[in-house]
């Protein structure tokens, strides 16, 4: 049986910076055991961020490594069980979760679906799945992976294959619902084995409802009316509905704090001439590139690559390391190593928003609570 105190164990897949593991460790109801980044850096930096984050967080100074560097499709179910539980066995309790790399589904990357290289890594965490059999798995991407007719069909027979022993549904949310300042629509997906349910009512067997998505902390978040973009260098005051929490300005780290926050003092220098980045407007954000923010509306999508992060609203430069993780919903307390910076806006861009994560982890443990009687 389940307690409210129990600490479930998770293995965790394409773990990067461990954003998805932290929104599921801050609940305190769960507990990654082992995890898997192939990306040397990427563990570096999931090595110091995640157990700075855990000392003054959540009270534990013993730190946390990536378990396992290898690529997903080169490990076998039985080395990831041995590697993660030992000799203590598979436990009777316990799940897996990840985000496969998603550009091939991305509507801003290739579109290659489950062909592209990366697309096939999605493919790949479904059937570490199916082997492992874990007691239930989350699983999460872009929007695109259902939003794409032809992606979606072959997204759906791949679910089919687990379907004879999960109940398993799927649903899109957004990041700015649950506190994050970005709009991030990500597709999640839930599966819990079949026989853990005693007595699964209609909702099961039709794949839809029997799962109760986190409830939204800003009902009305897609419903604001935005501020309209101003030149650049304006003297602004708030105006609007939308909630300070999800403005820009207050993720922001002010010029006498760069050098007292961690990581606030790293970005990329624009080498562009001022005179050209002028004419960008504050809000400007509908540009291929230069993006620039506006401090009293929410950013777009946090997804960097090649450099190109976001312009900073009033100031002559991109969001430094720490903003870029503020919009993220990082908390100051996780620290990098210094340098490596395009390597970190690519961490932070693949990571899932740790409020949106937090919100699906307690929405699990409230079914898993819920259930105890048939579980």
């Amino acid at each position: 049986m389940l307690s409210e105190t129990e600490k479930i164990p998770l293995l965790s897949f394409f773990t990067g910076g461990g954003l998805l593991d932290m929104g599921f460790e801050r609940t305190g109801h769960f507990k990654t055991v082992w995890t898997n980044e192939c990306d040397v850096t990427f563990g570096k930096f999931y090595e110091q961020g995640f157990s700075s984050w855990l000392a003054e967080e959540m009270g534990d100074n013993i730190g946390r490594r990536i378990s396992n560097n290898s690529k997903v499709q080169e490990l076998s179910a039985i080395q990831i069980l041995d590697e993660a539980f030992a000799a203590a066995g598979k436990p009777e309790f316990f799940g897996i979760i990840g985000g496969p790399p998603c550009q091939d589904f991305s509507s801003m990357g290739k579109k290659n679906g489950f062909n592209g290289d990366r697309g096939k890594l999605t493919k790949e965490f479904l059937t570490k799945v199916k082997e492992i059999e874990p007691s239930f798995f989350v699983m999460e991407n872009v929007a695109g992976l259902v939003h794409v007719k032809k992606t979606k069909k072959v997204f759906l027979e791949h679910l089919e294959a687990l379907r004879d022993i999960y109940w398993i549904e799927h649903f899109n949310l957004n990041a700015l619902h649950y506190g994050t300042p970005q709009f991030r629509e990500r597709v999640f997906v839930v599966g819990i084995l079949k026989s853990l349910i005693k007595n699964p009512d209609e909702r099961f067997h039709l794949g839809k409802g029997w799962f109760e998505q986190p409830p939204k902390k800003y009902q009305d978040a897609l419903s604001w009316k935005l501020p309209v973009p101003n030149s650049f260098g304006s003297t602004l005051e708030k105006q609007g509905n939308i909630p300070l929490e999800l403005c820009v300005e207050s993720h922001l780290v002010p010029d006498n704090r760069m050098d007292k926050i961690a990581n606030a003092d790293e970005f990329f220098r624009l080498h562009t001439s001022c005179e050209k980045l002028e004419k960008i407007q504050e809000g400007e954000t509908n540009r291929p590139s230069f993006k620039r923010l506006h401090r009293y509306r929410y950013s777009p999508t946090v997804c960097y690559g090649n450099n190109e992060v976001h312009l900073h609203p009033y100031q002559q430069r991109r969001l430094s390391v720490r903003e870029a993780l503020r919009l993220q919903g990082v908390p100051d307390s996780y620290i990098l190593p210094k340098g490596q910076l395009t390597k970190k806006f690519k961490m932070i861009g693949n990571g899932v928003p740790v409020p949106l994560s937090e919100a699906v982890a307690r929405a699990l443990h409230s079914f898993f609570i819920k259930h105890q009687a048939q579980i």
